[in-house]
């Protein structure tokens, strides 16, 4: 059960910090902000950024899928080997479970590097502005003033 511990809180700091990294509001994660009005307003996107972040988008989805597909399933084992095995092949499996997870992340850093760039500054300030008042609402904190 320790190792199960251990393991929970590693994942869940690398959850926020995955959280805080990709700086997308949550509802924009439900779907493609850069299609989002609101996004496009306020960022001032051109229809070109538009259809460069969607190609970006689409040109990283198949390894983001197969990525996503292996680390489930590296965690569907982890989870059967915590009930059933010794403290040592739930390590072995703990060291599958962070490479793939650490896979998953590399890929879609290089998507969200892609996307940054096809940003210019000032928008990106903008996009992690508003990103941040998100957050904060979704804490129910007080957004900063800008």
């Amino acid at each position: 059960m320790k190792v199960s511990k251990i393991f929970a809180r590693r994942a869940a700091a690398l959850a926020a910090l995955i959280l805080l990294f990709l700086a997308v509001p949550i509802s924009a994660q439900r779907g493609k902000w850069w299609l989002d009005d609101r996004f496009q307003r306020e960022l001032g996107l051109t229809a070109e950024q538009s259809a460069r972040l969607e190609e970006i988008f689409q040109k990283h989805q198949p390894m983001l899928r197969q990525r996503m597909e292996a680390l489930d399933k590296a965690e569907r084992l982890f989870d059967r080997l915590v009930e059933q095995a010794d403290d040592t092949e739930v390590m072995g499996q703990v060291e599958v479970v962070e490479s793939a997870r650490a896979e998953l992340n590399k890929a879609r850093t290089m998507m969200l590097l892609g996307m940054r760039r096809s940003l210019t500054r000032d928008q990106w300030a903008t996009f992690t502005a508003l990103a941040q008042e998100q957050r904060d609402r979704d804490r129910g904190r007080q957004p900063n003033p800008r």
